[in-house]
C-alpha cells in the first residue's frame, strides 16, 4: 500500500458540539455540517493542512456505513498528534483547547525525550497531543 492519507474521520455522538468545538473553539477552518440531505450523510469537513481534513461524523452513522456494531468509545484507542514549531505554541494550544470546553487530562510539560508535551480530549473523549520535537522542523503555517 502506497500512503495516501487524506481524511481523518473522528465519529462523534452530537455533530453540532463538535462542529463548535472545532469551528469556533480551536478555530478550524470549514464550511459546516454537509450531507444532511442524506440518510446517515451528516458530516462535517475542516482543511488541516494542505491535502489533509478532519471529518467529524456520528458514530451511528459510521457503525451504519462500516456495517458493524456500535461499540463503546475508547480515549486509549488513537491519539492525534498536533505538533507545533515552539513550547510556547504548545501552551497556546493548549489554552485555547481548554477555552473551547476540552478536558486537560496531562497539562504541557517537559518530557522525558527532550520535547514538551500536553494531552487533552475533546467533547467526545478523542484524545488529542499538543507537542514541540525540537528534533523536528515543521514547514507549516497554523491556520494561515
Amino acid at each position: 500500500m502506497k500512503p495516501s492519507i487524506t481524511v481523518l474521520t473522528l465519529g462523534v455522538d452530537d455533530l453540532e458540539r463538535s462542529l463548535q468545538f472545532y469551528r469556533d473553539g480551536l478555530g478550524l477552518p470549514t464550511e459546516g455540517i454537509v450531507g444532511s440531505e442524506f440518510e446517515h450523510g451528516a458530516v462535517a469537513f475542516f482543511e488541516l493542512q494542505a491535502g489533509i481534513k478532519l471529518a467529524i461524523w456520528k458514530r451511528t452513522d459510521i457503525a451504519h456505513e462500516a456495517k458493524i456494531e456500535l461499540g463503546e468509545p475508547s480515549s486509549t484507542e488513537c491519539t492525534i498528534g498536533h505538533n507545533t514549531k515552539s513550547r510556547e505554541e504548545v501552551d497556546e494550544v493548549m489554552e485555547q483547547a481548554k477555552n473551547a470546553g476540552a478536558i486537560i487530562t496531562d497539562p504541557a510539560h517537559d518530557t522525558f525525550w527532550g520535547g514538551y508535551s500536553g494531552h487533552f480530549q475533546d467533547p467526545d473523549g478523542h484524545l488529542w497531543e499538543i507537542v514541540w520535537n525540537p528534533a523536528w522542523e515543521l514547514e507549516y503555517n497554523r491556520y494561515e
